[in-house]
């Protein structure tokens, strides 16, 4: 972790959950694929007749290589929403990750987003990477945040979270994509750079 402290997961528990107990407290976490390509949202119905069935094959499998791979808390808090289930039912996320991003910056500088009462509920976890930098920097996300300002480079124009999520027309999609694609790309590199890098290198 960013404080230095060892964070061992023991992935013996059912399909898809990994558990952390420690000083720094116990976890429950599980893996999400967290770029959509939307290929199934009614709304975008009109737009993927236009698009090669083999580019949208391709977005999608580029969507569940490791680079599109997140983790978040699994566990229930008062019976209500995880970050995963709120991130994908709220109707100004609609799964997007560069917005679920930005919501997670604000929760750092107590800003207020569609996620805050969600994020208020695993405060303990995001204090694991003591702050936005730290988040960023763990998870190798640094190609989705602005190395000056640090600020999220979305993946459409961002109005504040006013306009809805879903990239129309086909033109706003096709732009969409291309961003979710260099993110994706590069965030795999960085992964991959990462794991082949000597320990203490």
């Amino acid at each position: 972790m960013p404080s230095g402290a060892p964070f061992a997961l023991d992935a013996t528990l059912p399909p898809y959950y990994f558990r952390h107990a420690s000083e720094l407290g116990e976890f429950l976490l599980s893996s999400d694929a967290v770029v959509p390509t939307f290929s199934r949202a009614r709304e975008l119905a009109h737009i993927f007749p236009k698009i090669p069935q083999g580019e949208t094959d391709a977005f999608n499998r580029l969507g569940y290589t490791i680079g599109g791979m997140m983790v978040f808390p699994a566990n229930t808090v008062s019976r209500k929403m995880t970050i995963n289930g709120a991130r994908g039912f709220h109707p100004r996320i609609r799964d997007r990750f560069d917005l679920t991003v930005e919501c997670i910056r604000r929760h750092y500088v107590g800003e207020s987003s569609p996620l805050s009462a969600t994020l208020a509920r695993y405060t303990d976890f995001f204090h694991l990477f003591g702050d936005f930098a730290g988040y960023v920097d763990f998870f190798l996300l640094q190609d989705l945040v602005d190395e000056i300002t640090r600020r999220v480079k979305f993946f459409t124009p961002f109005e504040d979270f006013a306009a809805s999520p879903l990239p129309r027309p086909l033109s706003a999609y096709l732009d969409y994509r291309k961003r979710a694609v260099e993110f994706l790309d590069t965030r795999n590199h960085r992964i991959s750079v990462l794991m082949n890098t000597p320990a203490g290198g």
